[in-house]
């Protein structure tokens, strides 16, 4: 009897649950917005400390979709340095090379993007990338949002380079999960 009761109720919430999502998004600004070049949506630049000091610009929020997508532009400042190789648990990534060149590897596949290319990276896949330009920029999409704003609020606030024990748990803190060392330019 009260597994029936249990599954009735289950049953009655999942209407509920998708009406919720949908009158979330109807309650978005429906006139939009717009960042100019060279600016950063809600925090400036993001001066980030720690696998690499480059510049981010939250150009689009994941405050402002619900969480479903956020976009980033970033100014790469850190040639032959990029990020550990690392995965995210919940999102999805694509990568569009404005400025520069950089070696990715996803899945264990090197990748070579220069200005025009772009990159899927697909969640739970083993990645990295390195900057092999003197600079580079990068438009950085992730869907959904997650936590990665987050991340790079967190590194911005670091007052020296973390250990990599102290990167790996800032990396844990948000979602994503350290498994191997960086890539390096070949």
């Amino acid at each position: 009897m009260k597994r029936r009761k249990f599954v009735t109720t289950a049953m009655a919430a999942i209407p509920l649950s998708i009406n919720l999502s949908q009158a979330e998004a109807i309650q978005r600004d429906d006139k939009g917005f717009k960042i100019s070049a060279g600016q950063g949506r809600i925090h400036g630049h993001i001066q980030l400390m720690g696998v690499n000091v480059n510049i981010l610009d939250v150009k689009v929020s994941g405050r402002d979709t619900n969480g479903d997508i956020a976009v980033f532009e970033q100014t790469g400042l850190s040639p032959k340095h990029g990020t550990p190789m690392h995965v995210h648990h919940s999102q999805d990534e694509i990568f569009f090379v404005t400025e520069g060149a950089y070696d990715f590897v996803v899945g264990g596949i090197r990748h070579k993007l220069t200005v025009g290319d772009s990159i899927f990276l697909p969640r739970k896949t083993p990645h990295s990338w390195v900057q092999v330009s003197e600079r580079g920029k990068m438009i950085v999409t992730l869907q959904p949002a997650g936590q990665l704003e987050d991340f790079f609020v967190t590194v911005s606030k670091l007052k020296s380079p973390p250990t990599d024990k102290e990167m790996a748990k800032i990396f844990e803190d948000n979602g994503m999960t350290v498994v191997g060392p960086p890539i390096s330019v070949e």
